[in-house]
Parts: C-alpha cells; structure tokens; sequence
C-alpha cells in the first residue's frame, strides 16, 4: 500500500494559525491515505486521471468541511500516487 505523507508549503505562513500546522498536515495526511486505500481496493482499469479524481474527492470526504472547502493537493504529487495505484495494479 502506497504511504504519502501530506506536508504543506513551510513558505506559506499560516499566520495566528501557524500552530495548527502539524496537526493539519496529520488531518490531511490520514484523509489522503485512506483515500488512497479505497481507491485501491476499488481499482478497476481507469486512468491515471480518474484515478486522481477519485482520490481528490476520496480525500475531502474524509476532511472537515471547512477544511474540505479549501483542499487544494498538489496536482503534480496527487498525480504521482494515482499513477502508482495504476502501475500497481
């Protein structure tokens, strides 16, 4: 099972929030590898870009809304997991 780790831009400051920075990146980390390991499961013949849909949306589900509302991965790394999930198969 493919393991990312969610880590957020150290340029970006997140202000009076700065904080809460490694608890997100926990939150957003278990969001995406569950993601990941339903995405797996379900695995059948699509394409690296579906495969990075389902994980998009996978991902926000398992995010507080508001947290959801504003997830915005990286497409480049999302790409590169949904294509090891493709690879894998």
């Amino acid at each position: 099972m493919i393991q990312p780790r969610v880590k957020l831009d150290p340029q970006t400051s997140l202000g009076q929030a700065e904080r809460l920075r490694e608890p997100l990146e926990d939150q957003l980390t278990s969001a995406l590898r569950n993601a990941v390991e339903k995405v797996e499961d379900g695995y059948d013949g699509e394409s690296v870009t579906e495969v990075e849909a389902q994980l998009r949306e996978a991902t926000k589900v398992g995010l507080h809304r508001d947290i959801a509302e504003t997830y915005q991965p990286d497409g480049g790394q999302l790409r590169q997991v949904a294509a090891t999930i493709v690879e894998n198969d």
